[in-house]
């Protein structure tokens, strides 16, 4: 006999009405993400004054910039370090609870954004090694949150709106991106009034007011301060009764963190172990066979998504500067520069980014994973493609507005899209004991796509002609060039799709086959082909 019966009380959740409950873990998950997205994208903005700081030359009227190893080592450590988060936090979610470990990340977080902004150094050497020894560390307690907020939400929502909480939570994302660009656009002004240039600097691009060491600084510590507010509530959240119940097997405490969710009384017989609980392990050939396919599908396309989605979140100010929409460097004052960046980037992330996030919350339940994602990565391919066949058409003056247009339409696309859905997918289709590990191993192949575009666009963007690159940039292959590339991988994942199944409207236990004696194998087997690609 099915195990099934015995976890009945589990469909309390799963029809229960949407309450006060589930938007504070919307706010408090959700916070976590909103420092996430703020301290990795932060970075960008401030990487062109680090080169003007430290490596300009005493009396130089041409701004310094950063080598081209440094300036991959600042924008891609923390992604090194959230790509091993994500592999031990959701492998830990697992075997100690979500609950037990969530607190650890957001702390590490809060410490190392700090510190990330108190690096120190007698030399430009010394300040860039500490600003990445502990930006590794951030992104290893971002690495974190991501497996485990996407399974407590995920195991604390109802079936009919498990997409769109999961997604505003993810959505968050996209306000800590326009956060930074606001914070760095203040702070930059601010020192930029109050700390004019002295006079006789007044045409010396390299110029740079005492002060300007600091306006990075304050950039980066800021990603503190939305975590310090939410840790509070974030301890006080009790575990998922899913965990409790199909995991931990602790029927007393179940009942009471469904109690505390479902704002009803639910006793401890009513909340009883499955008399044949799931034991198959992550490396099992059970594993393999159930759920083989569905992760290759979650992993490759994550790994694909976020080639493209960060090369554009870190150098859309190379790219702005290329096609001509903000000024070369040597035009500009420090300070002007990271306020024109962020400008940028803000107009981008308040146009492009926020909208896509909203609109795969309002939309994921009714069109479903598989339809979103698969129009994102299309349209993603198509409007890349766009900038990039006519690329030189783009960057004649007076078409600059109609590349941004586009440019910030594959931002959309993206959160409306791959960005959200690879994101909400691999927290409902997996086992309650490996849904945090098999999250953290999605998420962790899509920071390696990440730690890819951080890497190579650096190197594949830069000018073709040898002779035109800054700094001892190796030659590339061109922008232009780099935006087919990506173009051609946003295709593979619109293929890679496929591999993934519709979770929407299904229950989890049902989704993963949660407690299914050998017997219903066949069935389940069946089902799970029928959803692979919806109707």
């Amino acid at each position: 006999m099915s195990g099934e019966n015995n976890l009945k009380v589990l469909n309390a959740l799963d029809v229960a009405k949407t309450q006060w409950y589930h938007f504070t873990a919307i706010v408090v998950a959700g916070m976590g993400f909103f420092t996430d997205a703020y301290d990795l994208f932060s970075i960008s903005l401030v990487t062109k004054l680090l080169g003007r700081i430290y490596y300009t030359k005493p009396n130089a009227l041409k701004p310094g910039t950063l080598p081209p190893n440094v300036s991959a080592a600042v924008n891609g450590v923390a992604f090194c370090g959230t790509l091993t988060g994500q592999l031990f936090f959701g492998w830990l979610g697992d075997k100690m609870g979500r609950k037990k470990v969530y607190g650890i990340t957001l702390m590490l977080m809060v410490l190392c954004s700090i510190a990330s902004g108190l690096s120190f150094g007698h030399e430009p050497k010394s300040v860039m090694a500490t600003l990445c020894f502990f930006r590794f560390w951030l992104g290893f307690g971002i690495g974190g949150d991501y497996p485990l907020s996407a399974t407590i939400m995920s195991e604390y929502s109802n079936k009919k709106t498990r997409g769109a909480f999961i997604a505003a939570v993810f959505a968050m994302q996209g306000f800590g991106n326009l956060t930074g660009g606001i914070i760095a656009l203040i702070v930059s002004a601010a020192f930029k009034a109050g700390y004019p240039a002295p006079a006789y600097m007044d045409n010396a691009p390299a110029s740079l007011v005492p002060q300007a060491d600091y306006v990075w600084r304050i950039i980066l510590m800021f990603g503190a301060v939305p975590a310090i507010l939410t840790y509070y509530w974030r301890m006080k959240m009790p575990e998922t009764a899913r965990y409790t119940a199909l995991v931990a097997n602790n029927a007393k405490k179940a009942a009471a963190d469904m109690s505390k969710v479902l704002q009803m009384e639910i006793t401890e017989d009513q909340v009883k172990a499955p008399t044949k609980p799931t034991q198959f392990g992550l490396f099992s050939k059970k594993f393999l066979k159930r759920h083989g396919l569905h992760l290759l599908g979650t992993t490759t396309c994550w790994f694909l998504l976020d080639i493209a989605f960060y090369s554009n979140n870190l150098f859309q100010k190379d790219i702005f500067t290329a096609v001509g929409w903000l000024p070369p460097s040597k035009t500009m004052s420090a300070l002007q520069e990271v306020y024109m960046v962020a400008r940028a980037q803000t107009l981008i992330s308040l146009c492009g980014t926020v909208p896509g996030y909203w609109f795969t919350v309002a939309f994921i339940d009714r069109m479903g994973r598989f339809a979103i994602q698969l129009m994102g990565f299309a349209f993603m391919t198509a409007f890349l493609f766009g900038l990039a066949i006519p690329y030189h058409h783009w960057t004649t003056p007076g078409n600059h507005i109609g590349f941004i247009v586009m440019y910030a339409f594959t931002f959309f696309f993206a959160n409306f899209g791959p960005n959200a859905t690879t994101f909400v997918v691999p927290a409902e289709i997996f086992p309650a004991r490996l849904r945090s590990t098999c999250h953290g191993i999605s998420s962790a192949a899509g920071k390696a796509g990440a730690i890819i575009g951080a890497f190579g666009f650096l190197y594949l963007a830069q000018n073709q002609d040898a002779s035109k690159t800054d700094a001892g940039y190796p030659p590339g292959i061109g922008v232009r060039n780099a935006l087919m590339i990506l173009g051609g991988i946003c295709a593979l994942g619109f293929f890679a799709t496929f591999l993934v199944p519709e979770a929407n409207g299904i229950s989890l236990e049902e989704m993963s086959g949660e407690n299914k004696d050998d017997a219903d194998e066949a069935a389940y087997q069946a089902s799970l082909d029928n959803r692979t690609v919806p109707v």
